[in-house]
């Protein structure tokens, strides 16, 4: 059985190679960052309010925050700030968000126990691995179920944090991956209404987590079939293949982490690999976006679902959220600005008429033969220009991902556009981590990054 064989690496000794630290630090910095750009946008305040509600003993900070809650708690509002701009990182080949999960449940429960910056990095890298190999085993088989991936797999990396944290034996920690196994899910159906369900999918993940790893250390058991069935959680909740070794083969040898991307652009992952076709095409002719007269992009069909769906209007989406899944919207942003931002999502920007007409003029053919998954496949775009000139772009992936990582400049621009001028001081605390006594510096870098800077730019990054 699968369980069994996870939690045993999950909670025994960890050797993790440099490389592999350095990919965890730069995606917690990241998370971090995100999270406090959606505090100082205050983009998640309801998930706030309900964790500040909910209080109990103050074991947990909130991210960028001095609000202290009882940790399942704070990792509900952590999880969902993170994820708020839905601007944090992506595993392609699980299309899974595994900083939103893994980063709440990690603070919260490192604060909780008294954990020391190497304790909680250890047990961040731990639930990288698990988020990222639980969601690859079926690629892209938890969204054709109409499901959010990231709350599929981010309960069991949470419960495998929460785990190593707390100190669980492997006996009790493959109760508590089976008791998060009951509570995975996420709906989709935000995608036809622009509901904010989306942003609290994480928070939610990384809560229930933690509390099946709570429950498990109470005496309550979980399935230890829970990933191999029958009545697993593939069974039930994955359409189409699946490759159950993916989750345990080479454990402590080949490390997910590493392949985790950074996003570029606050909007959805699948829509990124045209949006940096179009950005290559209109460089490569060289004139002002005005001239474009038409746009014609090949498109995964696994993207195609998410961010062209026909059953909703693409060219004036209903929120902020409906625009960051339209890939015509999102392209003809980014050809008309050169950048997109937070602002590019603000509501009022929704009624720009400018974009709303090049986005009626952008269409695409669903890629028939795929060679990758959609969230690493190539972008290839057509423009036409005024003159009949057609100018093709082309990228090989989206910008960001483990195979075209952003450079040390992009990054450091993105977490300036987040956390503003304290950015710098918040990368200190995280990158201390592994000599840190306990999270105090960290948290309060977060702190006092969201109360003292001014609103994001419009430009966090570039490709």
């Amino acid at each position: 059985m699968i369980a069994p064989s996870l939690a045993s690496w999950v909670v025994g000794d960890l050797a993790v190679p440099a490389t592999v630290d350095e990919a965890a630090l730069r995606h917690l910095l990241d998370g971090c960052g995100t999270a406090v750009g959606a505090v100082r946008l205050d983009a998640a305040l309801p998930a706030l309010t309900v964790a500040r509600g909910l209080g109990g003993p103050a074991e947990a900070t909130i991210l960028g925050t001095r609000s202290q809650v009882g940790a399942p708690a704070a990792a509900l509002a952590t999880g969902t700030l993170v994820h708020a701009l839905d601007f944090d990182d992506t595993h392609a080949g699980g299309l899974v968000h595994a900083t939103a999960v893994v980063l709440p449940a990690a603070l919260a429960v490192g604060e909780e126990v008294g954990a020391s910056g190497r304790q909680v990095l250890d047990a961040a890298v731990v639930g990288y691995e698990v988020a990222c190999r639980v969601a690859a085993a079926a690629p892209h088989g938890f969204h054709r179920r109409g499901l959010h991936a990231t709350m599929v797999a981010g309960v069991f990396a949470a419960a495998a944090v929460a785990s190593r944290l707390g100190g669980l034996d492997a006996a009790t920690t493959t109760n508590a991956l089976g008791i998060a196994g009951s509570q995975a899910g996420g709906l989709l159906a935000f995608l036809g209404t622009g509901a904010s369900t989306k942003q609290l999918h994480p928070g939610l993940a990384s809560q229930s987590g933690i509390l099946a790893a709570r429950l498990a250390a109470a005496g309550a058991t979980g399935p230890a079939t829970v990933f191999d069935g029958p009545h697993g959680v593939y069974d039930a909740l994955a359409d189409g293949p699946v490759d159950l070794a993916t989750i345990t083969e080479g454990l402590g040898e080949r490390w997910e982490t590493t392949a985790i991307g950074i996003k570029p652009w606050p909007t959805c992952q699948l829509a990124h690999a045209s949006m940096a076709a179009a950005h290559d095409a209109l460089a490569r002719a060289d004139v002002p976006a005005a001239r474009v007269r038409s746009v014609h992009a090949r498109v995964h069909p696994d993207s195609a679902s998410v961010v062209c769906d026909p059953d909703r209007d693409l060219t004036r989406p209903a929120s902020p959220y409906a625009a960051k899944f339209s890939l015509p919207w999102s392209v003809a942003a980014l050809l008309l600005d050169g950048q997109v931002g937070t602002a590019t999502y603000d509501t009022a920007a929704l009624a720009r008429a400018d974009v709303q007409d090049l986005a009626g003029r952008i269409t695409w053919a669903v890629d028939a033969a795929p060679e990758s998954v959609a969230a690493d496949a190539a972008g290839e775009v057509l423009l036409v220009l005024d003159d009949g000139t057609r100018v093709t772009g082309h990228v090989d992936r989206s910008p960001g991902t483990g195979g075209a990582p952003l450079d040390a400049a992009a990054l450091d621009a993105k977490l300036r556009g987040n956390a503003g001028p304290l950015a710098p001081a918040l990368s200190d605390a995280v990158r201390g981590l592994p000599r840190a006594d306990d999270l105090a510096t960290l948290l309060e870098a977060a702190a006092a990054a969201a109360d003292r800077s001014p609103a994001p730019r419009p430009q966090e990054a570039h490709a």
